[in-house]
């Protein structure tokens, strides 16, 4: 069981960091290029069509993670897509992309699919590839789509659960939601669907930014040793997500993020670090995080909010997951860079 989890979330990290680095890259870059470059808004929409097919690839990456067949691995990725989510009926009666889904509910959807073409396995022998995309749709695939609606308000509750505590007082509130998001954004829930949901504002989404911006930063340092620098780098330019399955494994290993989260989100309180519903599950990805900062900084772009941008989303995370994490792995033994260690081979 153990295995079979490790090699889901290993699956789903690869899938979730190819779908959403190309926009998170180029995203926001761009939208300040775009006025003076029209022509690259295409570039963009390729982007946010990638986006979309999050589930597919996640479900392909998780077959390919269990060694499946071609057949097996494609049948898996559209069962995925079946029970995302990422695709909506309008009343019209066209299809419409939505966003990127569920993603728990992808990953739930893949592992039954997996399941399920591993139980068929070569029983239906020449009619495999007529029967076994039908039937990963008509079965796990009808599974998953099921159990969205139950899937979702489970994570739309804990988006209440954040949402309840922006009735606290900014510092404190800011500490809790940094590690809150700190934590979801190493889970399979998606930061960018909890503040979409509860619609996360002002400091609040600052303060997740900042959580998300303390994972991203501290797991590129810590993995460095034991991964490549592009690899090391997705952490933070992609998602840290991609520790998912490592995160899992050894809980311990997001020690020196969260207290980083929790110093920075407290600040965001202070100093009164503002972003959107829909800047607030990205951290430092495409810079969506410091750029909604900025738009949304009293005054704008001041060399006062320059400083405050530079140091909290990019001095501080750095200098204080380093020390956090020489305490942790030098001082107190409980991590090792090999703890850090991805595997996409």
């Amino acid at each position: 069981m153990k295995d079979f989890f490790s090699k889901l979330l290993n699956g789903m990290s690869i899938g979730i960091v190819v779908s959403l680095i190309p926009n998170a890259l180029l995203g926001e870059i761009l939208k300040l290029i775009i006025p003076h470059a029209p022509y690259l808004q295409h570039v963009v929409d390729a982007t946010v069509i990638i986006m979309s097919m999050l589930p597919v690839l996640i479900g392909v990456m998780v077959g390919i993670t269990f060694q499946l067949t071609p057949i097996q691995i494609a049948s898996v990725g559209i069962a995925a897509m079946v029970g995302s989510g990422a695709i909506q009926k309008t009343a019209a009666g066209a299809f419409a992309l939505n966003g990127i889904g569920i993603v728990i509910n992808t990953g739930i959807t893949a592992a039954l699919a997996v399941l399920f073409v591993k139980w068929v396995g070569t029983r239906l022998k020449a009619y495999s590839i007529l029967l076994v995309p039908t039937l990963s749709i008509l079965i796990p695939g009808m599974i998953g789509l099921t159990i969205l609606p139950f899937i979702k308000a489970a994570t739309g509750l804990v988006g209440v659960g954040v949402a309840h505590v922006t009735s606290m007082q900014p510092v404190v509130m800011g500490a809790i939601i940094a590690v809150i998001f700190c934590l979801i954004i190493l889970s399979p829930i998606s930061t960018v669907g909890v503040a979409t949901v509860i619609m996360l504002s002002g400091v609040s989404s600052g303060a997740a930014n900042l959580g998300i911006c303390a994972a991203g930063v501290g797991l590129a340092i810590a993995s460095y040793k034991a991964n490549s620098l592009g690899t090391a780098l997705a952490h933070v330019l992609g998602s840290p997500k991609i520790q998912m399955r490592n995160f899992f494994m050894k809980p311990k290993i997001a020690f020196p993020m969260l207290i980083t989260a929790a110093v920075l989100g407290a600040l965001a309180g202070v100093f009164h670090i503002q972003g959107t519903p829909y800047s607030a599950g990205f951290g430092l990805s495409g810079l969506v995080g410091p750029l909604n900062f900025m738009h949304l900084a009293e005054g704008g772009w001041t060399a006062k909010n320059i400083a405050i941008m530079l140091s909290t989303f990019f001095v501080l995370p750095f200098i204080l997951n380093v020390g956090f994490i020489y305490v942790f792995s030098k001082k107190l033994k409980m991590i090792k860079s090999e703890d850090y260690q991805l595997n996409f081979e």
